[in-house]
């Protein structure tokens, strides 16, 4: 099987984008969210393009952090960070939002999650590819399936609290 390299995940949220943009974009809640973060540290306190941050993730007894760095903030549409490790992409993380309401008065937005594999095509991608097997045991080549498991897992949380309320 040839590795993926990209992976997108949707949800239908019976909420507006704006709402629903709010929840996700505010990187301090993405452990309420992500099966694997469970913590962020924000550097200070707006979150727009620039803002960095650090996500501290888990898959069993395997910890380890990320620095992210926040590529776009447009309420209602996009919000997407950068993952580095030692200065090296790794991947790239985005959410898009799209209104689906047919009826005005019963917002509904897709809220779509994507990921992309940016471990290619430059000098330190085989050395963050294997960082990323010893400090989450998971091999380059499975990462898209691990991630659409987590995406899925994602996506019905935020829907749930969100449609909550």
């Amino acid at each position: 099987m040839e590795r993926e390299w990209v992976v997108e995940e949707s949800v239908v949220v019976a909420a507006p984008a704006r709402d629903v943009y709010a929840a996700v974009a505010d990187p301090r809640r993405m452990g309420e969210w992500s099966p694997e973060v469970f913590a962020t540290w924000v550097r200070g306190r707006a979150v727009r393009p620039g803002t960095r941050f650090v996500g501290f993730n888990r898959i069993g007894w395997r910890v380890w952090f990320t620095t992210c760095q926040v590529s776009a903030a447009v309420p209602g549409e996009v919000f997407a960070f950068r993952v580095t490790s030692f200065g090296v992409p790794v991947a790239l993380w985005g959410y898009r939002f799209e209104d689906v309401s047919p009826d005005p008065s019963e917002p509904r937005t897709r809220l779509t999650e994507y990921w992309e594999d940016q471990r290619r095509d430059h000098r330190g991608a085989g050395f963050v590819s294997l960082l990323g097997k010893v400090f989450t045991g998971v091999p380059a080549e499975r990462r898209a399936e691990v991630n659409r498991g987590g995406m899925r897992a994602t996506l019905d949380r935020i829907r749930t609290a969100v449609e909550k309320g």
